[in-house]
């Protein structure tokens, strides 16, 4: 049981945000039912069972058929919400787009998952999520001056921008339906998501933290918050942004009584500070920073790859990642009271629940 047990959500088989966004509500104790296409494959690179359809149930429809696209509108009826990945359109071209819907379920909450969005010149290209928030602005900061900018793979425009913005519509949605009986269309775009998730950022620029230039920004440009080689090859990253968490920094590295620290946010310093401290944390191992700074307010931490960070003591105490039957994988997120003990589910084959779903729409219990 979790906090949405009793949710039914259908889900379209689709790429990347989509998909994940239906794990996090089967995550959460959502009934997903996944329609798979009839005959097909999973995307390249993907396995047969993805870690995306863990705690989903699967049948297999052609949508292109009267029959199947009957099936749909039937479990349609039956959920509080849908999700789709398609480009603009497509629903609609199949007899499956929010109207029909809305006619056999008007408090569907029609949750729609794009890069470029609905409407807009771009909403027919193609694209994927480096270009999203190239356009968007989100990816202006990922780069220190000179360098291409570069983000780690999917996570700021598929899952931030895309998956996250997706599933909060489509809470809010179901809120508004439950308290008006009236359903709505979630048009979540990675490029508007990964956008307003700069708002933070733009905060500092009002403020003049964050001015536009690469690397002279309160976040991207000081000594004090970037990350630094070891002797190892590994590297540890550094973001003691508080004057009092960057004094025990220094207190610790033995450079409190150095005047050249002393000025924190002097901007002029800071190239002429990160060659020296580049300089210290060369010298000793990872493993060995880390554990100098363990439990210490000095904001510094060692970058552990997945592997890593599965076999750390954090992950000891928390148990964020763990190994199943499709390999490692991270635990649901967040957390609510009262929940313990949580067992990566199997994902289903493609189609293996078919027979079980069409039983109980012919018993009405779906």
């Amino acid at each position: 049981m979790g906090v949405l047990s009793g949710v039914r959500v259908l889900e379209v088989e689709g790429l990347g945000p989509a998909p994940f966004a239906a794990m996090m509500l089967a995550d959460m104790g959502a009934e997903v039912i996944v329609v798979h296409r009839k005959g097909g494959k999973p995307a390249p690179g993907m396995p047969e069972r993805s870690i995306l359809d863990r705690g989903k149930r699967s049948i297999e429809l052609d949508l292109k058929e009267d029959g199947d696209r009957d099936i749909f509108l039937k479990l349609a009826a039956r959920s509080d919400a849908l999700i789709e990945g398609f480009r603009p359109g497509v629903m609609e071209r199949l007899g499956l787009g929010p109207a029909p819907c809305h006619a056999v379920n008007p408090a569907l909450v029609f949750a729609r998952m794009t890069g470029w969005g609905q409407t807009g010149p771009l909403a027919q290209a193609a694209g994927h999520d480096l270009n999203y928030i190239a356009m968007s602005g989100a990816l202006w900061y990922a780069s220190p001056p000179g360098a291409a900018p570069m983000t780690p793979a999917t996570l700021v425009g598929d899952i931030g921008g895309g998956a996250l913005y997706l599933v909060s519509g489509l809470l809010a949605g179901l809120l508004q339906a439950r308290a008006t009986g009236q359903g709505t269309v979630v048009d979540a775009a990675i490029y508007d998501g990964s956008a307003h998730m700069m708002n933070l950022l733009m905060a500092l620029r009002q403020s003049g933290a964050m001015p536009e230039a690469r690397g002279e920004g309160l976040l991207d440009g000081p000594h004090w918050s970037r990350s630094y080689e070891c002797a190892c090859g590994g590297y540890v990253s550094v973001q003691c942004l508080e004057p009092q968490f960057y004094a025990q920094f220094l207190k610790i590295l033995a450079l409190d009584k150095d005047p050249a620290f002393a000025a924190q946010y002097e901007r002029a310093q800071w190239p002429a500070l990160t060659a020296r401290l580049a300089q210290i944390f060369i010298k000793q191992t990872r493993d060995s920073w880390a554990k100098r700074f363990l439990g210490t307010d000095a904001c510094v931490a060692p970058v552990l790859s997945p592997d890593e960070a599965a076999r750390h003591e954090m992950n000891a105490a928390r148990e964020v990642w763990r190994d199943g039957a499709q390999g490692l994988q991270a635990a649901p997120a967040p957390r609510f009271d009262g929940q313990t003990g949580w067992v990566p589910p199997r994902p289903p084959a493609r189609g293996a629940d078919g027979p079980q779903i069409l039983k109980e729409l012919s018993d009405r219990k779906v």
